[in-house]
């Protein structure tokens, strides 16, 4: 039996030039074997903190973690209150548990958030909330919040050049990080991206609560870059952009298991690839709930390079959501390394299962946009439906670019309802192919078709897929071009 002796304790206190009683409480935990272990707790009030809402607590919680890591690991404990705080370290075997009633305060200075020690994105600027790098066996848990309030009066988004400029945190970024796990907390208003996590591994996300939803401009709930081995379950999700997105700047996405989530968005529930360098490799997702998603709901993307494929999705359930499901492979090439211009070689895109699929596809209500009051949307007063609003809410779509093909996707065991309102006019446009552009479906304008459109694709299958409108609609069901081997049944 591991135990540490309360003398062990008192001796890590006393080299660290602190109160033995900071370190003498513990949690005693009871494992399967029945043996008892115990499982040090540091306080932040021992170490100043106030809670009040108005103090700075940075340096008061940032002092309990360090003395956790530096004294072997253990639990910061963070009681019921109010903490401002700044930018906060994680550390290996520290885990960050939040009470009942416990509130971490993003400070609304932007000074607070250092950049000193911090490394340099290869998407965005170091700025965040809270921050670990290279750090092992790291937790944050509870029935607390983490809110940034990131709202655009604190963080505004400065526009130049076609670029978001200005100070504008994450709520979390950790890199290069080994054996993660983030339960119970809620998560509020980031200015920017929510929790980023690039090129870690080993990683457990289980009963997030997420609200992100009309807070700030890029407001992603969960991006995964290059990460592997990580199972995202039972979560709630909320948010402003992409909800569930995984990026690929460098090193792929293997290994992801996402299930038994309700998620929402203003823009995907579920997106692979805004960088898509490594690609995405062996992901599952499977029982979620997608709903209030007026831009689209499962978009796979791959367009800059690398590879995407063993991608199983199921037992998907979606309410007022825009185009169901958008698979694209294209050749924007970017590198996301200002070390390497070379352009990456177009990539590649097949083996892809979706099945077990029901889908209602709605057109955006327009006094519902218009509650993102961040993005200064006016109600149309015509009553008429615009091709902007037809193509959100568009078929299906599965294209490729000329000489590069979608390669094997089944569609099995799918009913989608469709809008309508299509016209004869629509059925002669033509559609750009956007070969180097980053790519959402809307981008393509409104489609000749009111179900699938499938371009520049070999070997797709339809089994049972079951496509209707509820308005009529005078373009074609499917539209076909340039595709090898489609077979419905």
């Amino acid at each position: 039996m591991n135990r540490q002796s309360p003398v062990m304790l008192i001796a890590a206190a006393v080299l660290l030039g602190v109160v033995s009683s900071h370190l003498c409480n513990s949690e005693s935990v009871v494992a399967d074997d029945g043996a008892t272990t115990f499982t040090k707790m540091v306080n932040i009030k021992d170490f100043g903190a106030i809670g009040d809402g108005v103090a700075l607590e940075t340096d008061a919680i940032q002092e309990s973690i360090d003395i956790c890591h530096d004294s072997g690991g253990g639990i910061v404990r963070v009681p019921a209150g109010d903490y401002q705080i700044g930018t906060v370290e994680l550390k290996s075997n520290v885990t960050l548990s939040l009470d009942h009633g416990a509130n971490l305060l993003g400070s609304t200075n932007q000074a607070d958030y250092r950049t000193e020690n911090i490394d340099q994105p290869r998407e965005g600027s170091p700025h965040c909330l809270i921050y670990a790098n290279g750090a092992t066996n790291i937790a944050i848990e509870g029935l607390g919040v983490i809110d940034g309030r990131g709202t655009p009066e604190n963080f505004p988004r400065l526009r130049s050049g076609g670029k978001n400029r200005g100070v504008r945190p994450r709520l979390l970024r950790m890199v290069n990080c080994d054996g993660l796990k983030f339960s119970g907390v809620t998560w509020k208003r980031p200015a920017f991206w929510g929790l980023h996590l690039i090129d870690c591994k080993n990683i457990h996300f289980d009963s997030l609560t997420i609200r992100f939803r009309n807070n700030n401009f890029n407001n992603d709930g969960i991006d995964l870059d290059g990460c592997e081995n990580v199972l995202i379950e039972n979560c709630d999700i909320d948010s402003g952009d992409d909800a569930i997105c995984l990026k690929s700047s460098k090193y792929p996405c293997r290994n992801i298991v996402v299930r038994q989530c309700k998620v929402s968005s203003n823009t995907a529930p579920l997106k692979f690839g805004t960088s898509s360098r490594g690609g995405f490799v062996d992901v599952k997702v499977t029982n979620c709930f997608f709903y209030d998603s007026p831009m689209g709901a499962i978009k796979l993307q791959l367009v800059d390079g690398g590879r995407m494929e063993n991608v199983a999705i199921s037992r998907i359930t979606m309410e007022d959501v825009g185009c169901p499901i958008f698979i694209r492979l294209g050749d924007r090439g970017n590198t996301f390394d200002d070390n390497d211009k070379e352009k990456p070689p177009v990539g590649t895109l097949k083996n892809i299962r979706i099945s077990d699929v029901i889908a209602s596809v709605t057109i955006e209500d327009r006094e519902r946009a218009e509650r993102a009051s961040y993005k200064n949307v006016k109600a149309k007063e015509s009553s008429q439906i615009t091709d902007a609003e037809k193509s959100k809410a568009g078929p299906i779509m599965i294209t490729g670019i000329p000489g590069h093909f979608v390669e094997d996707v089944t569609l099995r065991n799918i009913r989608i309802s469709f809008p309508g309102h299509g016209t004869k006019e629509d059925v002669q446009r033509t559609v750009s192919e956007d070969v180097d552009r980053y790519p959402e479906q809307f981008f393509f304008g409104v489609l000749p078709a009111w179900g699938a459109y499938i371009r520049h694709a070999k070997n797709i299958h339809f089994d049972n897929v079951q496509l209707e409108t509820r308005a009529p609609d005078e373009r074609k069901r499917i539209h076909l071009e340039d595709v090898d081997g489609f077979v419905e049944r």
